[in-house]
């Protein structure tokens, strides 16, 4: 069977509404046969012929799922530090609980053990990462986990925390409506 019937296939049964962004790994998995040559131009034609769309960097978008789109960033973030603790935090948490005047669009914030950068998804978004030294074992009274978008979510009072350590702008906060939350 043709390598590019072979990875259709494999998508087609693997794909769901949870699970729909593939990382190489996953991709060529489904074609352990071919070597990284030709399991580069698999990857290019794929994506030529519309079965796979780049999200970012080594992360594939399998757009033929009914996904929600709301969520898309979320669900990259997770994929992409699936071997890190990461969290929701940041404008993020404090944008979703009401705490920031202004929504954040296509941009989300969190706080990862791993380094931090920030990720262009193109047309997507971004995806900025910001890097602690805290342990999950010490903030999991301030955790909760968000199944919606498979990560962990802050408190308001750890986003407000995060963003005073971190020395991020605090000008959108209102102030009031945090206290609520304190």
């Amino acid at each position: 069977m043709q390598p590019i019937k072979t990875l259709t296939r494999a998508l087609e049964t693997l794909a769901d509404t949870d699970h729909y962004l593939f990382t190489l790994n996953d991709l060529h998995g489904a074609t352990p046969e071919l070597g990284a040559g030709a399991f580069k131009a698999l990857v290019c034609r794929a994506e030529k012929d519309g079965i796979l769309t780049r999200f970012c960097r080594g992360l594939y978008l399998y757009p033929k799922v009914n996904y929600q789109q709301g969520l898309l960033l979320y669900h990259a973030a997770a994929r992409l530090r699936a071997g890190e603790f990461t969290y929701i935090s940041l404008e993020s948490a404090l944008s979703d609980a009401g705490v920031i005047s202004q929504i954040p669009i296509n941009w989300i914030t969190l706080m990862t053990s791993g380094r931090s950068g920030i990720i262009s998804c193109g047309a997507f978004g971004h995806i900025e990462y910001i890097h602690t030294k805290r342990r999950p074992e010490n903030l999991a009274v301030h955790l909760t986990y968000d199944t919606r978008c498979h990560l962990w979510r802050a408190s308001v009072k750890l986003a407000l925390v995060d963003i005073n350590l971190t020395r991020r702008s605090t000008d959108l906060i209102d102030m009031e409506a945090a206290h609520e939350f304190v």
